[in-house]
């Protein structure tokens, strides 16, 4: 009998990954990467002391009330943690980390693609060749929104938010955000703080949210407030579907008031919003933000590395209940 923690791995994560966790822990993969029931995964948790899941796992407050006592820690595969209930889990003594810092490059290259591409209308035109109806050109033909000089409003300056400011400035854009708290001038690098949402939208051509989904951020992107926005403008999401209301921005998209969206999350997931998808203005991707092989080694990486703390009797980097 094994004398290593034992560890549910929940998702099929990169081999890199799961090599280290097959050397270290007494480990339960998911070769397969099947999705789980709440019943299923209750049932995995069963023989373990630890879990490693990803955002596809719900431990809502009901569940983890029916979390097997000897369960020490959820080391998530993620950097967002709302499908966690932390008050139930601290209420558990059930300690959670997640994954920051590893997966801002990747996702602020993901926000910068669906950026550019709802600007020039990359979704649009690449049906338009694939479908075989690209049959003319004109000055007129596909005219789109020009990126550069424009000015970009970022919603949560925190890692990825950050990134993205450095990206949008190589494209020469004006930097504008929206945090919690002003960052110190170091890290602002000329970007204008801005003390109210309402604020920041008014000057904000592109709009990128970088904020977690929490309940004071749920829904907030909501027709009142794109009505505050400048008329075409775009509007950039890579964070969590949850903070966009999506009737209200459909119907924006629709009315022309937004010019274009660029979504890699949406409300629902998997499968997203269809309301979306019978609109050309919007650029859709699959929740694929961090998804390099890299990103995803050290993402795994910094996971068990919480781990490893945990079971040394440390506390982890990443604790965040």
């Amino acid at each position: 009998m094994s004398n290593k923690p034992a560890l549910l791995i929940t998702r099929k994560l990169s081999d890199k990954t799961e090599a280290r966790a097959t050397r270290d822990y007494d480990v339960r993969l998911n070769p397969d990467d099947q999705l789980y029931s709440a019943d299923e995964l209750l049932q995995k948790c069963q023989s373990v002391d630890a879990i490693l899941p990803c955002h596809s796992e719900i431990f809502n407050a009901e569940f983890v009330m029916r979390l097997p006592p000897q369960i020490k820690i959820i080391a998530n595969h993620s950097v967002g943690v709302d499908h966690c209930d932390l008050p139930a889990l601290r209420a558990r003594e059930i300690v959670v980390t997640n994954t920051p810092d590893v997966l801002s490059d990747a996702t602020a290259e993901i926000a910068m693609l669906l950026l550019l591409g709802a600007a020039r209308r990359a979704s649009e035109g690449d049906r338009l060749v694939r479908s075989g109806n690209w049959q003319h050109w004109s000055p007129s033909f596909m005219v789109g929104t020009q990126v550069t000089g424009k000015r970009i409003g970022i919603v949560g300056m925190g890692r990825v938010g950050q990134v993205m400011a450095r990206r949008a400035r190589g494209f020469e854009m004006e930097v504008h955000y929206f945090n919690r708290r002003r960052l110190s001038s170091d890290l602002e690098h000329g970007a204008i703080y801005h003390d109210n949402l309402d604020g920041l939208l008014g000057v904000s051509d592109f709009l990128s949210l970088h904020c977690p989904a929490t309940p004071e951020t749920a829904g907030f992107l909501t027709a009142a407030k794109i009505g505050l926005m400048p008329d075409g403008a775009i509007i950039v999401n890579t964070a969590r579907g949850a903070l966009i209301d999506e009737t209200a921005l459909v119907s924006a998209l629709k009315s022309g008031r937004v010019a274009s969206a660029g979504l890699d999350v949406f409300c629902y997931e998997p499968g997203g919003n269809p309301a979306f998808s019978d609109l050309d203005n919007v650029f859709m991707l699959p929740h694929i933000g961090s998804a390099t092989s890299e990103t995803r080694d050290a993402m795994g990486f910094r996971a068990l590395d919480n781990l490893d703390a945990f079971f040394a009797g440390r506390s982890p980097l990443d604790r965040v209940a």
